[in-house]
């Protein structure tokens, strides 16, 4: 007799989410373990105290798992637990080793997969910033924006005039005292004791970051701030080298991108809703000079990780891309 865990998440207290939910946990455990339905001796469900719209061993049944014993109750409300989140227990006949489930926002409560890494690395404007935010929200996990970091690299040469070039980069990088804080839900880039978060937005600091990131001073300094970070919690990071050089063993990766047309609207929309003007010729044309920079230089250019799944976002949604990549991590837990 196995004894088979599995949780998921529902987005609302509803019966169509509740159903949705139930019926892809169960299947995928019958799936990964295996099992035909004749397996499968007792299913167990309990649910935290705010659905209260469907049973889940009703969703259960109406899954197909029918042949079984199935029981359902609700679970104390406790400070802090996973919202919106189904349980279950499957006991099986059979034997080999239990192969656990955990969907959805439950993945963070696997025991054996306590701390990991999604890695989202692509070109400028692609929207992995945006994703990457998202996915960190849906996880409730850390989200380190990796490009403030060279930004704010950029920003402190530009405003001392330090020329970009090694030796006169690696002393102003060695006294660098660059902090990154969370504050009420976001990252915060804190350069000399100054807030410069929405400084280090500006296009030509932009064009900068791409140029110093080149150098191999200044990608040190980063990978080691990135690497203690992402060693210490759960995170999301995204940049253009994060599945390739700064986390190579990610247990989650994806390259992001989209054509530079795409990404040119999107960056303009970004800087006018916060009063600059754009023009957008002009702007695709850096986009793709950033791009030609980023994937020729000679340390860590941008690339395609080996194992990083492909997604092209120029004619998806943000909820699109954020769904696709939260389904491609389901499969893998």
């Amino acid at each position: 007799m196995r004894a088979i865990r599995g949780a998921t998440t529902v987005s609302c207290d509803c019966a169509e989410e509740i159903r949705s939910a139930v019926g892809e946990l169960l299947c995928k455990i019958k799936e990964k373990n295996s099992l035909s339905y004749s397996d499968i001796v007792c299913i167990l469900l309990s649910n935290t105290s705010d659905i209260v719209s469907f049973y889940p061993a009703k969703a259960a049944r109406e899954a197909g798992f029918s042949s079984c014993a199935l029981y359902s109750s609700a679970e104390p409300e406790i400070a802090g637990a996973l919202p919106l989140c189904i349980r279950v227990m499957v006991f099986a006949e059979g034997e080999g080793a239990a192969k656990h489930v955990y969907l959805r926002g439950a993945a963070n409560l696997r025991k054996d997969l306590k701390k990991f890494a999604i890695a989202l690395d692509g070109p400028s404007g692609s929207g992995k910033s945006t994703v990457a935010k998202r996915l960190a929200e849906e996880f409730d996990i850390l989200y380190l924006d990796t490009g403030a970091m060279y930004r704010a690299c950029a920003l402190k040469a530009l405003s001392t005039g330090c020329a970009f070039e090694e030796k006169a980069l690696e002393p102003l990088i060695g006294a660098l005292d660059l902090r990154i804080l969370y504050r009420d839900g976001r990252q915060h880039t804190v350069l000399d004791g100054r807030d410069v978060s929405e400084e280090i937005r500006r296009p030509e600091v932009s064009m900068a970051a791409s140029k110093i990131s080149a150098f191999a001073c200044v990608r040190k300094k980063m990978v080691e701030m990135q690497r203690k970070i992402a060693a210490e919690q759960s995170c999301v990071l995204d940049g253009r080298d994060i599945g390739t050089a700064v986390l190579p063993d990610a247990e989650f990766k994806f390259f992001i991108t989209a054509d530079s047309a795409t990404r040119a609207k999107r960056r303009g929309r970004e800087l006018e809703e916060k009063g600059y003007a754009v023009d957008y010729e002009r702007l695709r044309e850096e986009i793709e000079e950033r791009d030609r920079n980023d994937s020729t230089r000679k340390i860590s250019p941008l690339r395609r990780a080996d194992d990083a799944e492909l997604v092209d976002t120029s004619a998806m949604t943000i909820d699109e891309v954020v769904a696709y990549i939260k389904k491609k991590i389901q499969e893998k837990v």
